[in-house]
């Protein structure tokens, strides 16, 4: 038996069938329908009965070639692609969840996470509950007959918490729920969800499966069932990843465990260097010994992601000292660049939910997040002392 592809051959060239044409690189096919060959053929792919593209809302041989890519490096049966992360969240929920059920998810979610789950799903009838996310007991106690979801992301925005997948798994399994894991900050280079027990991976491919913040785009990971029912609900809905878009994250995904591993190592030099800074008071980076959840993050993680999060001491103003300061960083609430940015969390990416919320979530407003890019990390430093001093 032949040996399985690794990692980095697979991201370079899963899914990939070449044209007539005998193209090297993938082929970018922005056509918004497709030609038939006879008016019977036209009415079989319609119906699903011979396969073969249709439309481009829900077919495309660039956007299945991604589709296929990423489903193999995150070891799923099958990926769907959508026009964002958020559009892959709504996705799931709306093809999964029926009015009357109930999703228990981690409080450490992206904001607009939270104001889909709350603000939006229950005025259609779906109700949330959100639970601490390293509490495995917590997700157990808030279950209910009705639960069809539970919902974490690990490490969590932008505290860098982690949910125990395997063990949180058992818990929704033994509820007869599934186990959905936004995978966002560390992709399938650093973190295999399915390979825990999740039944579902989401991703913002946006972020780092782009990696240099030039298109947005999204995907739901998972079962064929499971992914039948989501490409059921974009075929009608239409949150359509673009062709452009999956070709370009296509060209990402080749780089995708080489960014991550040097990012995940400038991350943690720039992490310990910030847990020494006078006018730091906390760093939150689960590759650093003093990171609560260590030695879970190096269980089902190989490296630390290229997230760092850290409270200034003092409040709102030292923390826009800081960024306001800085010459180098990009002041931006995007991540998974190539290039290092920072945010205060309070006042962007978390600023519409309620203050109680950011409250539980321990979102203060000293906090500032950095997502470390490819810059020297010698320079990335020196740009944040700046502020800090």
């Amino acid at each position: 038996m032949d040996k399985p592809f690794d990692f980095e051959t697979i991201a370079v060239r899963a899914g990939q069938e070449r044209s007539q044409f005998g193209e090297h690189s993938e082929a970018l096919y922005l056509t918004s329908s497709f030609v038939f060959g006879s008016a019977a053929e036209a009415a079989a792919r319609f119906s699903g009965a011979e396969p073969g593209n249709v439309y481009a809302r829900f077919t495309n041989p660039t956007v299945t070639t991604f589709q296929t890519r990423l489903a193999a490096l995150e070891g799923a049966e099958r990926c769907v692609a959508t026009a964002s992360g958020m559009s892959a969240i709504m996705a799931t929920v709306m093809a999964l969840l029926s009015a009357g059920d109930h999703i228990v998810s981690s409080r450490s979610i992206f904001g607009a996470t939270q104001q889909l789950f709350g603000n939006i799903l229950n005025r259609f009838g779906i109700e949330t509950t959100y639970v601490p996310i390293a509490d495995v007991d917590a997700y157990r106690t808030a279950l209910r007959s009705n639960t069809r979801l539970v919902f974490v992301e690990t490490p969590s925005n932008p505290l860098m918490e982690l949910a125990d997948v395997a063990a949180i798994a058992a818990v929704a399994h033994e509820g007869g729920a599934l186990l959905a894991v936004d995978n966002c900050f560390c992709t399938p280079a650093l973190q295999r969800p399915i390979d825990l027990g999740a039944d579902l991976v989401i991703h913002s491919a946006t972020k780092y499966l782009d990696g240099q913040g030039r298109v947005l785009g999204g995907a739901v990971c998972g079962s064929s069932g499971s992914m039948e029912d989501i490409y059921k609900f974009l075929r009608t809905a239409g949150p359509t990843l673009s062709p452009f878009n999956a070709w370009v994250i296509l060209k990402g995904l080749e780089t995708l465990r080489i960014r991550m591993q040097a990012q995940s190592d400038a991350a943690l030099d720039l992490a310990r260097r910030l847990e020494e800074h006078p006018r730091v008071a906390r760093v939150f980076y689960p590759g650093l010994e003093s990171h609560p959840q260590y030695q879970l993050a190096k269980q089902q993680q190989s490296a630390g992601g290229a997230i760092v999060s850290f409270e200034v001491k003092g409040a709102r103003e030292e923390a826009w000292r800081v960024i306001d300061n800085c010459r180098l960083l990009s002041v931006t609430a995007n991540l998974g660049d190539t290039k290092t940015t920072i945010t205060h969390p309070a006042t962007t990416t978390h600023g519409r939910i309620s203050v109680e919320a950011r409250a539980a979530s321990g979102i203060t407003e000293g906090l500032l997040r950095v997502a470390v890019g490819l810059e020297s990390v010698d320079d990335i430093y020196a740009d944040l002392s700046t502020g800090l001093h």
